[in-house]
């Protein structure tokens, strides 16, 4: 896999070239400033950008604003966000540019190089993965007159984990019950979400986006 890294600290920058470089990832470009995401994108093609969401000239929003105009520039170009704060507007622009291939990472709950990894690539081959902080609080959101509704409770966990980027081994694990009825939740939520069968596009991830997007 190759990446456009953007991380306006040094020490974080360097870090993350060394840890993906262990992993058989290739930064194929390391910046620090925002006004540098979209060219290094367009000159290097990568199959991801990893971004800090706050980065230099204002330090607000520019990693989000070089993801949307680099998911312009590359439609489908696979996107993750690095932040330290959960901001549904942030998730919900960058949603916005396309239906599959992102993620939003918070820099102070990723515990495990191989857990980090393992999520780039999920969102590398099309899936979306979101911080398990940056899914609850879009569960506090006011969902009224949605097509959520039709989901129940335990259906609304099991579409929380698989947002979460988990497989259903690891989401029969977490909720104790059998993969089998893990399956069976899954199948219910993709019919009441009216998600077909596609082979455009992935009914998971569409029912993944359908939840982020409330």
């Amino acid at each position: 896999m190759r990446v456009v890294l953007a991380e306006d600290q040094f020490l974080l920058r360097d870090g993350l070239v060394r840890l993906l470089g262990s992993h058989r990832i290739e930064v194929v470009a390391a910046v620090a400033h925002g006004d540098e995401i979209v060219p290094a994108v367009q000159e290097h093609r990568p199959d991801l950008a990893l971004l800090d969401l706050r980065l230099p000239p204002t330090s607000t929003d520019e990693g989000l604003r070089a993801a949307v105009a680099a998911r312009t520039l590359l439609p489908g170009l696979p996107v993750v966000l690095l932040s330290q704060y959960v901001e549904q507007l942030y998730l919900q622009e960058l949603l916005a540019t396309g239906d599959a291939g992102v993620g939003y990472l918070l820099k102070d709950r990723v515990f495990d190089d191989v857990q980090f990894v393992t999520a780039l690539r999920t969102v590398r081959d099309g899936g979306t993965v979101m911080d398990p902080e940056v899914v609850a609080a879009l569960l506090r959101r006011d969902r009224r007159r949605t097509v959520l509704e039709r989901l129940t409770a335990r259906e609304l966990e099991v579409l929380a984990l698989m947002a979460e980027g988990h497989a259903n081994s690891v989401i029969a694990e977490r909720l104790v019950v059998t993969e089998k009825a893990v399956a069976k939740h899954i199948n219910s939520i993709l019919a009441k979400l009216d998600l077909p069968p596609s082979a455009a596009s992935s009914r998971r991830v569409a029912a993944v986006l359908t939840y982020l997007r409330g």
